[in-house]
């Protein structure tokens, strides 16, 4: 365990007017100095405390008591940064807050950097560097899945799966150095049959890992969603509807929309990156037929489509040209405007859409059916606990590489080559790993990791 002679504070609760507020101290000297902004009301002292232990007393500094408090000791190695911990609460004042962190760096504390309590977990042993790194994903979780994955993340599945891996891989390693090194001795040859079968096997826990890494980031980015239709089916009117205030500009006059106008919704445990793209169809007006080009760029390239038609005319040649565009798509068919008489052919859109829901945007009916539809769309984005593995590029980055590194050592084998010409390419893949949990991390990556933590955590 590393040890550190100075004793840091910081401000763990969000900078604005709460119920409370807590400021955190961790470090060798982080109960003497509670101790001299803060006083029991039973007369305690906070170095007599257990672990776990908590006193209800007062804060003060060289002028004076200014708050009511609750100071909770956490004792080395038992805490989160491995250190000996104080957190204070007070009334949830920005005023307060402050000076009582003002008053900890005047009695011998400093000023925390960003990700300092949680950098000194890492190196304290308390938590890998992939766990550290699930901590920030898990503060900054938008919704239920992404909460979930960074919760698993945090609990060290990634890790234990990494550790899994690396294991066999040290396994083949050993083998293959045995056989090298003594060939007199009376060890069992590595077959090839058997190093394709391990690499296979090995190939295949990383290709899981890193080809859930993209429906992973989808939960935490959000899915990237087009409303696209042809001019005034009421695309816009639907963006607002899924906002839930006027977002759009909504009109009688078709071609309003002229360029992409986007929004982030929430839809069920689904963050959508909404995007209300302009009416497609032929135009001869200049700044149109720019709107024109984005949305059809827009329908290539998201991830989820909201194809729109109106319900109450007979579909036209921008309409067939919209279905067979979405065809192979994640797409949902909207048919708007249910509150006038249909002229459409739901029929033939239910024939190429697995997915049609009948609503009237301006009207607010059927938005609970769209919201269902939508949900339905996006199932394969909910990742079993298997995939919940990797939360970010770096992690990704390193997943990948071992990965290819596997490859290399498997067509290699089934080519015909030595076991150890293959040994490199294991110890590649091995350093990749490593370096994915931080056993081998540089000391530059530790610092860019933690450097975008908030102050406090």
């Amino acid at each position: 365990m590393n040890s550190y002679s100075d004793t840091i504070a910081a401000i763990s609760t969000a900078a604005h007017p709460s119920a409370v507020s807590m400021v955190r101290l961790s470090g060798e000297n982080a109960i003497e100095i509670a101790e001299k902004i803060f006083a029991s009301r039973s007369g305690k002292s906070l170095r007599e405390l257990s672990g776990y232990s908590a006193l209800f007393g007062d804060v003060f500094d060289e002028q004076g008591v200014f708050d009511n408090a609750v100071a909770l000791i956490f004792r080395a190695p038992k805490s989160y940064t491995g250190e000996n911990t104080v957190e204070i609460t007070v009334h949830g004042g920005i005023y307060l807050t402050k000076r009582l962190l003002r008053a900890a760096v005047s009695n011998g504390a400093r000023l925390a950097q960003a990700g300092e309590f949680t950098k000194r977990a890492f190196l304290n042993g308390k938590m890998t560097l992939s766990q550290a790194e699930a901590v920030t994903s898990l503060i900054s979780a938008q919704g239920a899945e992404q909460a979930k994955a960074a919760l698993e993340a945090a609990e060290g599945r990634l890790f234990k799966e990494s550790q899994n891996i690396k294991q066999k891989i040290v396994t083949l390693l050993g083998q293959i150095a045995a056989y090298c090194d003594y060939p007199d001795e009376d060890i069992v040859d590595v077959s090839r049959e058997t190093l394709v079968s391990e690499l296979e096997e090995i190939y295949a826990k990383l290709d899981k890992m890193t080809s859930g890494f993209e429906r992973g980031s989808v939960i935490k980015s959000g899915v990237d969603t087009a409303i696209v239709g042809s001019p005034n089916v009421g695309k816009s009117t639907i963006m607002n509807l899924l906002s839930g205030f006027e977002k759009s500009i909504v009109t009688s006059i078709a071609g309003t929309t002229r360029d992409i106008v986007e929004d982030t919704v929430r839809v069920g445990n689904f963050t959508l990156r909404l995007s209300d793209t302009a009416g497609i169809r032929e135009t001869e007006d200049t700044v149109e037929s720019v709107g024109v080009e984005r949305a059809r760029k827009r329908l290539e390239s998201a991830a989820l489509i909201l194809a729109v038609f109106d319900g109450s005319r007979a579909l036209s040649k921008d309409d067939l040209d919209l279905i067979k565009a979405a065809q192979g798509k994640n797409c949902v068919a909207v048919i708007n405007k249910d509150d006038l008489e249909s002229k459409i052919d739901e029929v033939y859109i239910k024939s190429k859409f697995e997915l049609c829901v009948k609503i009237s945007a301006a009207n607010n009916i059927g938005s609970d059916e769209l919201c269902d539809a939508i949900c339905s769309a996006l199932e394969m984005y909910k990742l079993d606990g298997d995939a919940r593995l990797l939360i970010n590029e770096r992690q990704y980055d390193c997943a990948k590489r071992a990965q290819n590194e596997i490859l290399v050592a498997l067509n290699a084998t089934k080519s015909g080559h030595m076991p150890d010409m293959i040994a490199i390419n294991l110890d590649e893949a091995l350093r990749a790993l490593l370096t994915l949990t931080g056993e081998e991390a540089t000391q530059a990556v530790v610092n860019e990791i933690f450097s975008k933590f908030c102050v406090g955590k």
